[in-house]
């Protein structure tokens, strides 16, 4: 983890493309795992570029700039990616745009579901063999999509299956859009059971199913937040995840039109990078995952603490909301004798009291062969009521998908076993898809 620690702090806006893999892990291929395989650069994509891009490389396939624009309002707004049906293109030449500007990055090999179908893990296989996963998530209010931003992690967080299963790669600006766009579709179509609730207030016009509330009950609707939670260390790979929110966030046609606020990048503490956050004029807030509020266990937990210590970390998330007016989410996994002692959350207590921060209690999800479990709920309970007493903004996050291993700390992307396995969960629904959900 040294040299990366050291590229970080030398350029933290370059992704970093060999980010702490051990020597037997696989940098490229298309078989990740397998030693001396090179992984195949993803294609370019219309969601890599920015509008004047988009029109420079229409241009280079000799189709007037105009054509970028009709391109772009066809994936970001009508959320189509199949050249068959953008119409208002001239059949001469949609197949060469589509094959230029809209190739398949990642393909759906399996579809997992709970919670009545609102909560739905995506397993994807980038075009050189890389896996990774995203979750939907629909509630009465709102829509979240969490996204990953590298395949893989080399944070090496000892409590993350993601962590503990290494980094393969960074993912592409367009790979992380695809996500999004994925969800965004599969909510038009109205393909995601709503949960009875509240209505998700008014709607925006601009593409099919944006109206009536984004997480309404049943029918279409809209993602409407999008947090940078699922696998890998998006500040890591920071200059495909700032583009990423740029697309995601600019207004259709240069984007998918999501608010910023309604955005979160997550971090370890990478704290050059955080510094390099809080000068690119978002609104998007920050959620650091800190876990432990003293060096001594946060070494252990979060290993890069050996670089940037707590004080640092906050110190860093503090400019970042002087710089934004946006509240700093801290992140706390609780584990069971571990860092759920009392005396610890009166020690976060005094780092956070007064501070524009909010605190995310996350009862430890389980991942194969982890030593550790959840607190005990009386344990937890204690622990948030001494947050409060100082005045600490404080909830328990809700655990949405553990019964898929689609929780915070459990994606650990893997291949598709040739035979599935019984399904334990009733809850549970496989849904291994007949072919790619890359068109």
């Amino acid at each position: 983890m040294a040299k990366a620690i050291e590229s970080l702090q030398l350029s933290p806006a370059e992704p970093v493309r060999g980010l702490a893999v051990p020597a037997e892990t696989v940098l490229a291929g298309s078989e990740p795992g397998v030693p001396g395989k090179r992984h195949v650069r993803p294609p370019r994509h219309l969601a890599d570029l920015d509008l004047a891009e988009r029109r420079a490389a229409v241009a280079e396939l000799g189709q007037p700039g105009y054509r970028a624009d009709q391109l772009s309002r066809h994936y970001f707004a009508r959320l189509t990616d199949d050249p068959a049906d953008m119409t208002d293109l001239p059949a001469g030449v949609r197949a060469e745009l589509g094959g230029a500007l809209l190739p398949p990055l990642l393909t759906a090999q399996r579809e997992l579901e709970c919670d009545g179908g609102t909560t739905r893990k995506t397993l994807w296989r980038a075009v050189d063999g890389a896996f990774v996963e995203s979750v939907l998530m629909r509630y009465p209010d709102r829509v979240t999509m969490c996204v990953s931003s590298q395949a893989g992690c080399g944070m090496d967080c000892p409590f993350c299956a993601t962590g503990q299963a290494g980094l393969t790669r960074n993912l592409s600006t367009a790979e992380i859009v695809t996500q999004v766009f994925a969800g965004a579709r599969a909510m038009a179509a109205g393909a995601v059971p709503g949960l009875p609730g509240r209505s998700g207030g008014p709607g925006r016009s601009g593409g099919p199913g944006r109206s009536g509330g984004p997480g309404r009950s049943g029918g279409p609707g809209r993602v409407s937040n999008v947090v940078f939670m699922g696998m890998g260390e998006p500040l890591a790979n920071y200059r495909s995840v700032l583009a990423a929110v740029r697309r995601i966030t600019d207004p259709a046609p240069a984007g998918l039109g999501i608010s910023q606020r309604s955005v979160t990048v997550s971090t370890v503490g990478l704290v050059p990078a955080i510094r390099k956050l809080a000068a690119e004029d978002l609104s998007v807030r920050l959620a650091v995952s800190l876990h432990a509020p003293d060096d001594e266990l946060r070494d252990e937990l979060v290993p890069v603490n050996r670089r940037w210590k707590v004080a640092e970390v906050l110190d860093a998330a503090w400019d970042y909301a002087a710089a934004t007016g946006r509240r700093v989410s801290i992140e706390y996994a609780m584990i069971r004798d571990i860092n759920d002692h009392a005396w610890r959350a009166d020690r976060l207590a005094g780092l956070l009291a007064g501070r524009l921060a909010h605190v995310n209690l996350i009862p430890l999800n389980p991942t194969p062969g982890s030593k550790w479990t959840a607190s005990d709920p009386a344990v937890a309970a204690e622990f948030l009521d001494r947050l409060a007493a100082r005045g600490v903004p404080v909830t328990v996050r809700d655990t949405r998908g553990t019964q898929i291993d689609g929780a915070c700390g459990q994606l650990a992307a893997s291949t598709v076993p040739a035979r599935a396995e019984p399904d334990r969960r009733a809850s549970v629904t496989d849904r291994r898809p007949s072919r790619g959900h890359d068109r």
